[in-house]
């Protein structure tokens, strides 16, 4: 009796974001997006999904297309802060894995402050585990106007209860001591001098 091995079918590679590029600001509200071509394993026929949304996490989405080409354009509101991802999708649904979120920014009609963008997690990052003890929360948060001097508001505790914990931080680190068995939450918005002020994700983390 022959025995074969049963075949898994593989997912595309991930795409490389091309335009919008990271932190960009666009001098016109109509946005021609582009990115990498994905490869398959298997040379199967691959979709794009490409989301954008007004908010880091991707859950106020604006746009979410998917389309054949590795190009797509967008017609978006001006002087608002937008992010972008693109997945690769075979034939048998198989997604691979998420691009990076980049971000950008729309002008507005005339020279203004731009609010910054809203920050991005470095560690730990969101719904991971951690070691118990001492866990230093850093983020990193960007701006275009980049004489700002950006401040931030953090919040933390446990599970789901949020409570401010620091209201005018000047670094983008804070330590804290995480005990075993919890789970924690954790959100940092950002604000620059002149008052814009941009509102972080939630993000979570347990402890070992």
């Amino acid at each position: 009796m022959q025995c074969s091995k049963k075949y898994e079918n593989q997912a595309p590679s991930v795409v490389t974001l091309i335009f919008p590029s990271e932190n960009l600001l666009c001098i016109d509200n109509t946005v021609d997006f582009n990115w990498s071509d994905a490869i398959d394993p298997e040379s199967n026929e691959i979709e794009y999904k490409i989301t954008v949304a007004t908010d880091r996490g991707l859950t106020n989405i604006v746009e979410s297309r998917t389309v054949i080409a590795s190009q797509i354009t967008f017609n978006l509101e001006k002087a608002t802060a937008y992010y972008w991802k693109v997945d690769a999708l075979d034939i048998d649904n198989n997604l691979g894995t998420s691009s990076e979120t980049y971000a950008f920014y729309t002008q507005g009609t005339v020279t203004e402050n731009y609010a910054p963008f809203s920050p991005k997690v470095i560690t730990p990052e969101n719904n991971t585990i951690v070691n118990a003890g001492t866990i230093f929360l850093r983020w990193i948060a960007e701006d275009i106007n980049t004489t700002d001097v950006l401040t931030y508001e953090l919040y933390f505790g446990e599970n789901d209860n949020l409570m401010l914990i620091e209201n005018d931080l000047n670094s983008q680190n804070y330590e804290i001591t995480a005990e075993t068995g919890k789970t924690y939450s954790w959100q940092v918005n950002v604000k620059d001098q002149n008052g814009a002020k941009s509102i972080g994700q939630v993000w979570t983390f347990s402890v070992n």
